[in-house]
């Protein structure tokens, strides 16, 4: 498996954000998503794919996410890009080296 290892393929400044879940004192729980950092990242096009679901269509993208390898990344995070959002589906240590983490991720509503 190839990293990006120049330096132009780490382009985009993204955010690695975490779920924290609340009570809303009625018996249910509100999810609001918190920074867990910033860091620099090569983000490649896989798929895109459209479904039609309740009566309107709705497209979804599928990217890889490529950051310098941190512990601390989790697939039930999601990475924010601007406006974007990007669902982690899992977390890959390239080579097992603890040099590079791939992210495979899913990006909705497009």
């Amino acid at each position: 498996m190839k990293a990006p290892v120049r330096a132009g393929d780490l382009r985009h400044r993204i955010v690695i954000e975490r779920p924290e879940r609340t009570s809303d004192g009625a018996g249910g729980s509100t999810t609001e998503w918190t920074s867990v950092t910033e860091v620099w990242a090569a983000i490649w096009s896989r798929s895109a794919d459209e479904n039609f679901t309740l009566d309107r269509v709705a497209g979804t993208a599928t990217h890889d996410v490529w950051i310098r390898h941190r512990a601390d990344v989790r697939p039930e995070m999601r990475i924010r890009l601007g406006v974007r959002i990007f669902d982690i589906l899992g977390v890959i240590d390239v080579e097992d080296r603890g040099a590079w983490l791939k992210c495979p991720v899913e990006e909705r509503d497009l």
